[in-house]
């Protein structure tokens, strides 16, 4: 005989058992992307400590298939110091944009490729430990010809790669980002499976 206790049970289903409260928060610094605040928090134990967060109106992402090859983009990454090959991403606007409309508008504007579907594959934190920033991730492979429309402030080219490709450049460290690493594997998943997630 198992002893099953029920989930609810479950340590690691109360998300509460570790809460750090907020005594009070220090704005530190406003951007037009993101800010930063340093919080005095109560912990577990009853003692004090810090943490440096950092907030971000969250972004998307597309998994965008065309004729079997991968739609990404190359674009130079400052705080890299190197050229990235990434998939087509953004940032929501502040407020409540819907995603699905943001990663419509970012795989249009990045690629010139445009889609009436999107399909949702998950939605993840980028960097828990210190920043809010979630990311919506989407799938298609429903594409028509459009026009590419950077910001004044993009500079990037476009390409469509094959899977071989992709797994090259992780190896090389050309694809090194959390978003596109985790596509081309889903994208793998995908050609052996039919499945996303």
């Amino acid at each position: 005989m198992t002893d099953k206790k029920h989930p609810d049970a479950d340590p690691m289903r109360d998300d509460q058992r570790f809460a750090e409260p907020t005594l009070y928060s220090q704005p530190i610094f406003q951007g037009k992307v993101i800010s930063l605040q340093v919080d005095t928090v109560r912990l577990p134990n009853g003692e004090e400590a810090t943490r440096e967060i950092v907030r971000h109106p969250g972004g998307v992402s597309v998994l965008a298939l065309l004729d079997g090859k991968m739609l990404v983009v190359e674009q130079y990454r400052k705080p890299l110091g190197k050229s990235q090959i990434e998939i087509p991403a953004g940032k929501l606007d502040r407020g409540t944009e819907d995603p699905m409309a943001a990663a419509m508008r970012e795989l249009e504007e990045e690629t010139g490729y445009k889609t009436d579907h999107l399909e949702y594959i998950c939605s993840y934190y980028t960097s828990p430990g210190f920043a809010d920033e979630i990311m919506h991730m989407y799938f298609t492979d429903r594409l028509e010809k459009s026009e590419m429309n950077l910001d004044e402030d993009e500079f990037l080219v476009c390409d469509a790669i094959t899977l071989e490709q992709a797994l090259a450049y992780i190896r090389e460290g050309r694809i090194s980002d959390a978003k596109t690493v985790m596509a081309v594997y889903i994208w793998q998943l995908y050609q052996a499976t039919g499945r996303l997630i």
